[in-house]
């Protein structure tokens, strides 16, 4: 029997904030994180017409492919990522299964002007105060794994923030519940978290349901030029591309080769 990837780490993460809320109380992060900064422009960065805008991420390992990068510098990604014309950044900043870090997207946040998209498995309130601190511009919402009440409150609070939200899907039941919730733009996944099979159709299927004023963001298994104007024909020109990104030998000139 395959493994539920998403169930084990789900499990852990309620753990883990837990663990963070009894070492800093979320009283603390909602007092901080009424100080005013700067907010750079994710949703507006995806709404350039007629142009692939790609969010470029950074990331060391998943359960489903392993160690991608383990040594890799957050900083000086982050600033080749700027130079390749990407219209924002994501890091991967779980610790137990993607070794990632808040670290990595501090240390990529300083290093470049672009957005900043934190991707974790939130769940809690607590961790969207903790992105706001952390200088996230925008954060990553994943339908399957939140109830329609939960999903619509973090909405709230990353607007409340003057956040964006990326609302991950990947099924029809998933785009409901976040156009239900006021998403605004949304990630089709081609990766199964439950099994992490990949499946680049997912997006090019799932497309159809979308209105006009919702953006389509296609991510998982766009490895090259190619799986870029298959997922553009089908009308979607924002994507988030981060493991072939990472393992390429020069990031700039591959970045540049998929958008132009």
């Amino acid at each position: 029997m395959k493994k539920d990837f998403l169930k084990i780490i789900i499990e852990h993460k309620k753990k883990e904030v837990e663990a963070l809320k009894k070492k800093r109380p979320e009283t603390l992060l909602r007092l901080e994180s009424q100080a005013e900064r700067d907010i750079r422009p994710f949703y507006e960065n995806l709404k350039k017409p007629d142009k692939i805008n790609i969010i470029a991420e950074i990331k060391r390992a998943s359960p489903s492919k392993g160690d991608i990068c383990l040594n890799l510098d957050p900083a000086k990604m982050a600033k080749d990522y700027e130079k390749g014309g990407a219209c924002a950044i994501s890091v991967l900043t779980d610790e137990k299964f993607f070794k990632g870090s808040l670290d990595d997207f501090i240390f990529a946040r300083k290093a470049t002007s672009l957005p900043m998209l934190r991707k974790d498995f939130i769940i809690s309130s607590y961790q969207v105060y903790e992105s706001f601190i952390s200088g996230a511009d925008a954060v990553l919402l994943i339908a399957k794994i939140l109830s329609k009440e939960q999903l619509k409150d973090l909405l709230a609070l990353t607007h409340e923030l003057k956040m964006s939200a990326l609302v991950e899907i990947n099924s029809e039941k998933d785009f409901k519940k976040a156009a239900d919730a006021g998403a605004r733009i949304i990630g089709i996944n081609n990766r199964d978290l439950n099994s992490f099979n990949t499946d680049i159709t997912t997006a090019t299927r799932l497309i159809s349901l979308f209105n006009k004023d919702q953006i389509a963001v296609a991510a998982s298994g766009i490895s090259g030029k190619k799986d870029i104007i298959k997922t553009c024909k089908a009308g979607i020109l924002n994507f988030l591309i981060g493991e072939s990104l990472v393992k390429a030998d020069n990031p700039v000139t591959f970045l540049k080769s998929l958008i132009e």
